[in-house]
């Protein structure tokens, strides 16, 4: 049975780069074999700002978008997110994605392809993680971290080096180990009656 795994795309920012990492990333998945590949662009999907009047843990959704949203994140069995680095922190788009939903992160394994200057986007990844795991999400530590990201874009395409390609290698396999270790705990989880809002 095939892994299936939700790319996302953060940045939504026009001339980003992170568009052709990420089709660099896709074609390389591909190549891999044993995905099932949904792509979320968060530039196309225009997501607003978190617009729902019920806290994401009563899955009480009464938007179009987020209902959408919310099947497509349920759907998968991993994640793998591509990422800038913004100030020290993820994109406020990846932020908002997230905050739409809550118990269809949770027992997933999170990768993440970040880039940037020299920090290559890791700062924005130690800001998500915090995040996902309070989503019960599981971030690997194997990454693609891509430093002084626009030496490495070439008439618009990602030329990767071979550091790059290993290391997504090594995040795919255990994307795939990780997703099958936590497929039992991924069952339905009803809702609390009462969610804290803060």
């Amino acid at each position: 049975m095939n892994t299936r795994l939700l790319v996302i795309i953060a940045s939504t920012r026009p001339g980003r780069l992170g568009l052709p990492i990420a089709n660099w990333a896709i074609s390389e998945i591909e190549k891999f074999g044993g995905f099932d590949v949904d792509v979320a662009d968060l530039a196309l999907m225009d997501l607003p700002m978190l617009d729902e009047p019920h806290h994401p843990i009563h899955r009480n959704y009464t938007k179009p978008h987020t209902i959408a949203w919310s099947k497509r994140v349920d759907a998968a069995d991993a994640i793998l997110i591509v990422t800038p680095e913004y100030n020290y922190s993820m994109p406020g788009s990846l932020k908002n994605a997230i905050d739409f939903l809550s118990h269809e992160w949770n027992y997933k394994p999170v990768a993440f392809i970040s880039y940037g200057g020299m920090s290559g986007g890791m700062r924005s990844v130690q800001m998500a993680k915090q995040v996902v795991t309070t989503l019960k999400m599981v971030p690997l530590s194997e990454a693609v971290n891509i430093h002084m990201v626009p030496k490495y874009i070439h008439d618009g395409q990602f030329v990767p080096e071979e550091t790059h390609e290993n290391s997504l290698k090594k995040v795919l396999g255990e994307l795939t180990r990780w997703a099958a270790a936590l497929r039992a705990m991924r069952v339905a989880q009803p809702a609390p009656v009462e969610a804290r809002r803060l």
